[in-house]
């Protein structure tokens, strides 16, 4: 499985993004996809996740600001971050979980204060 983020930009704080992820390949065997995220010197966290189902998981800093959504026709999902923080700052790692786990390039996400 390929991914191909977008959507990445500056933004000032309190403002809005969304990212989109387009999946190539096996997409078919695809079972969950998302969002992941890295500042500088921290570790990858998790941001959301959605199942093909449609189940969706938030970790807390994030729950009642960003939406993960699944158009599965389209083998894209997307992230709807509202109310950024300057905190939110960080490259967007899109993620789609197979028997594998597969990661796509990054797109960086700046929020201004």
């Amino acid at each position: 499985v390929q991914l191909q983020a977008s959507g990445g930009g500056l933004v000032q704080a309190g403002g809005s993004l969304r990212l989109s992820c387009a999946a190539s390949g096996r997409v078919f065997s695809i079972n969950v996809m998302g969002w992941y995220r890295q500042a500088p010197e921290k570790q990858r966290e998790l941001v959301a996740l959605i199942t093909s189902g449609g189940n969706a998981n938030y970790a807390d800093s994030m729950k009642g600001r960003f939406t993960i959504s699944r158009d599965s026709a389209k083998n894209t999902v997307y992230l709807e971050m509202n109310s950024l923080k300057p905190e939110d700052t960080a490259v967007y790692y899109c993620y789609a979980e197979t028997v594998y786990r597969s990661w796509g390039q990054g797109t960086l996400v700046t929020v201004s204060s």
